[in-house]
């Protein structure tokens, strides 16, 4: 468990930096590296696509979209997101699920599903590959769905499918007869029990087929909190996808229904799931969500913390930051927490120039009209010309209540809020801009 600190001028961690005291931990210097020379040759590979950090995902669908033939519907898509400057993209869930939108699981080897039929499904794996645009399976573990009733008249068995688990793939708590369960419970479904030997084994073979027979090259982890993030490490290292990000979504720190200004020990949680899976996977930023949703209301004090620093996941670990404005959960039809819809392209801003790996919204980029589309494009564009990796050094420069600017790598400087703000010096460009935001590189 580590509490992650960078020097005045902040990268990634495991480069020069000091040590301070918080109300939570004092901050420990890292002795190892991922990226030592012992580290094994599959931990090279992929720590060579986390050391980049030229990543820009696209999630490729919302709550809706099993209802529109999606696998063909993307497929015709590919080359517009190539073109776009997306490294990967994430997709829904691609296997049978009791469930149309596909987080209820049931058989893990039949890729016919609400978003379409498994030629479909391979046929965009396929012209993804030719693109040059990474496929992300969405992997949903924590749960499974059952087939047949078994101890207290619960659907906790799996007859007749692949993977015919019985009450003891299920944990104690959810109706089986497995252990306890290692992490938060998933309600309404019985939750597969990671402790077991023949559970890890079946799910690394089903995970193997997804990486190298169906075509998948990055994994999702669906409701992290759910089991140990021990055995998503073990996960990734039997199945060797080239990116990892896990869903480890938990509620922010509030004083009533107030956001708190500290969230220190928000992504510290964040942080120790990262460091759990053996550092080998990344995690959605939802600090940073949290506050820049709040922060574009007229608080953009909110973006700087006490360190002078981001105050979310990317202010202590931007490599293993993965920022979002929305996914299909917190916007689309579900709306469990969503960015307020005006100031979208405020959000894109700060995400799209900072340090992190930054994720797009189908719904914003394909759904919300082209002048959205295009503005996000532009932002790509900035953030790809001007090379600014999730690891890019930057200063914030203001954050006050009606606006937030920051210098990024020296080469870009932003600004977003409703007050006036723009650099000093003829060498500064404006790049693009919109209604409050603007963004400038230097020439």
């Amino acid at each position: 468990m580590h509490l992650v600190n960078f020097c005045v001028v902040w990268g990634e961690r495991g480069a020069s930096w000091g040590w301070w005291k918080s109300r939570e931990a004092k901050a420990m210097e890292l002795h190892h590296s991922l990226f030592s020379a012992q580290s094994s040759p599959y931990v090279q590979g992929m720590s060579l696509i986390l050391r980049d950090g030229k990543e820009i995902l696209l999630q490729a669908f919302n709550w809706e979209s099993h209802k529109y033939n999606w696998w063909n519907n993307l497929e015709t898509k590919v080359p517009d997101i190539a073109k776009s400057g997306f490294t990967s993209v994430w997709l829904p869930p691609p296997t049978h699920s009791f469930s149309p939108e596909g987080y209820t699981p049931q058989n893990l080897y039949s890729l016919n599903s609400n978003y379409g039929s498994e030629r479909q499904l391979k046929a965009l794996l396929q012209k993804m590959k030719q693109h040059k645009v990474r496929a992300m399976a969405d992997i949903v573990i924590n749960h499974r769905t059952g087939t047949t009733q078994g101890r207290g008249g619960m659907y906790n068995r799996f007859d007749g499918i692949p993977l015919a688990w019985d009450e003891r793939a299920v944990t104690a708590c959810t109706g089986g007869l497995g252990n306890k369960s290692t992490g938060a419970v998933f309600h309404g479904f019985p939750n597969i029990d990671h402790t077991q030997d023949f559970v890890r084994k079946d799910i690394i073979g089903w995970l193997r087929w997804l990486r190298h027979e169906v075509g998948f090259q990055d994994f999702r982890f669906d409701f992290a909190k759910g089991f140990a993030a021990k055995y998503v490490k073990e996960y990734i290292e039997g199945a060797k996808p080239l990116f990892s990000v896990g869903e480890y979504w938990d509620t922010c720190n509030y004083k009533g229904s107030s956001l708190d200004y500290n969230q220190d020990s928000h992504r510290q949680r964040i942080i120790n799931w990262i460091d759990g899976t053996g550092q080998l996977s990344t995690a959605f930023d939802f600090t940073t969500k949290g506050i820049l949703q709040e922060a574009v209301k007229g608080e953009f004090w909110r973006l700087r913390d006490a360190q002078g620093k981001p105050p979310g996941v990317i202010g202590w670990w931007p490599s293993r930051s993965v920022t979002f404005i929305d996914n299909h959960d917190t916007g689309s039809t579900q709306a469990h927490w969503p960015f307020p819809k005006d100031h979208i392209m405020e959000g894109y801003a700060y995400i799209l120039t900072h340090p992190g790996i930054p994720t797009v919204f189908y719904d914003h980029f394909y759904d919300w009209g082209n002048s959205i589309r295009d503005q996000i494009v532009k932002l790509i564009d900035v953030r790809k010309r001007h090379n600014i990796q999730s690891r890019t050094p930057m200063r914030i420069v203001e954050a006050k209540h009606d606006l937030y600017s920051a210098i990024i790598g020296e080469k870009v400087c932003m600004k977003i809020g409703s007050g006036s703000w723009y650099p000093s010096g003829r060498e500064w460009t404006l790049s693009t801009s919109g209604h409050n935001y603007a963004v400038w590189h230097k020439q």
